[in-house]
């Protein structure tokens, strides 16, 4: 006869997770698993109207009929906590899956399943843990990051990895396409793992904390674009700000304001263009990209801005419409 089916409970909240989930869903039958229940964040207001708003994992969970908790807290301090425990140990469970979920999970919870929990973490731990592993290692300039496949503990990101696959970055990469390719990897690699857990689970591998670094969350600060900096730094912070919190600048005006500029996008750098402008000039506005001077004679070239009370322009938008002009600055001084 075949083994009963392990009962699984899924827990996320973002697009990262639902992809995880989807993956879970799609091959359940063939790793021989039960998802028994759906857990994620509750819902959120969201868009210009401020509607309530199910994550996209609650929204997937739904059109697969899976049952789906949004608990506020697992805290035994909390009359609500030990009312979230007494539901999930109902669910008599084998083990849990997290990826991005945003719930604190106490230690008895990491002990209720037989298997214990696992995390679905998008860095190449002990690299990057904690909340913006995908942002950090964009404006860190690394080379490569991934996904790990960690046996959870009650530490921060600091278990036993049972597996971990590997992820280049390609010079235009933002945070946007590497979470992309990341979630479709994460989902990969949980089923991987699932095919033969045991085995992955007897040889965990403990991590070397001294090899340890955190991603810090990004503040909205962190976006503002210092011209002082080189074109490789200034780059990163673009590509790493995108789509959120969004890299943005103060454009100069002839009556002495400074305007906020956002929604910046520009290409990787060419070593070649140097200039000896001061940091933060328009250089040149083109219809293929605006050039601008950064600090130590390096030069970047934006292909989108978005000015206060306008949509996303292209750098051709910009040239033809007269938003910006040859020797218009940047403010350099950081307020």
């Amino acid at each position: 006869m075949s083994n009963p089916p392990r009962r699984l409970i899924f827990a996320g909240t973002p697009e990262f997770a639902a992809v995880a989930l989807k993956a879970l869903i799609e091959h359940s039958e063939a790793l021989n698993i039960d998802i028994v229940a759906v857990y994620t964040q509750p819902d959120r207001k969201a868009g210009r109207g401020q509607k309530l708003t199910a994550s996209p994992v609650k929204q997937l969970a739904l059109e697969n009929d899976l049952p789906v908790e949004q608990p506020i807290s697992f805290s035994l301090k909390h009359e609500l906590g030990k009312v979230s425990r007494e539901t999930l140990e109902g669910y008599q469970f084998d083990i849990m899956v997290v990826a991005a979920y945003g719930l604190i999970l106490p230690q008895g919870v990491l002990n209720i399943p037989t298997l214990g929990c696992l995390n679905i973490h998008a860095s190449l731990l002990p690299r990057w843990r904690g909340a913006a592993p995908i942002h950090r290692a964009i404006l860190a300039g690394d080379d490569e990051t991934g996904i790990t496949i960690m046996q959870m503990d009650k530490g921060l990101d600091t278990g036993d990895m049972l597996y971990k696959v590997a992820c280049p970055i390609e010079p235009d990469d933002t945070t946007a396409s590497l979470h992309d390719q990341l979630a479709e990897l994460g989902g990969q690699a949980i089923v991987t793992v699932l095919q033969d857990l045991n085995t992955y689970q007897a040889n965990a591998t403990a991590q070397n904390d001294e090899q340890a670094n955190y991603a810090e969350k990004l503040t909205k600060e962190e976006g503002q674009i210092d011209w002082t900096q080189s074109d490789e730094m200034i780059h990163r912070q673009i590509r790493g700000m995108t789509p959120y919190p969004s890299a943005f600048t103060f454009l100069q005006s002839p009556e002495g304001e400074a305007k906020r500029v956002k929604g910046v996008a520009a290409m990787p750098p060419n070593a070649s263009q140097t200039t000896d402008k001061p940091a933060g000039t328009v250089i040149s506005v083109g219809k293929r990209a605006i050039l601008v001077a950064c600090g130590q004679g390096t030069t970047l070239r934006l292909t989108k801005l978005q000015f206060a009370g306008s949509k996303p322009l292209t750098a051709e938008q910009i040239c033809q419409g007269g938003q910006l002009d040859d020797g218009d600055r940047f403010v350099v001084d950081l307020p």
